[in-house]
């Protein structure tokens, strides 16, 4: 997921896609508990999409209190 494509989403998609994807780490993790992780690297790809959506609502946030 690219910045670009979480600009143009408004702040309620962004915490509802911020939901989801905790969700799916959550049911990875389940299935890291059972043995049955197929691609291990979508717990990064996952966190980093946490991470980008965090940082557009907290740079919208900023520039909404200037």
């Amino acid at each position: 997921m690219k910045i670009k494509e979480l600009n143009n989403l408004s702040e309620d998609e962004l915490v509802a896609k911020e939901k989801q994807l905790k969700k799916d780490i959550f049911d990875l993790e389940s299935q890291r508990q059972m043995g049955r992780v197929e691609k291990p690297a979508n717990f990064r790809n996952l966190r980093r999409d946490i991470a980008r959506i965090l940082t557009v609502l907290n740079q919208r946030r900023i520039s909404v209190k200037k």
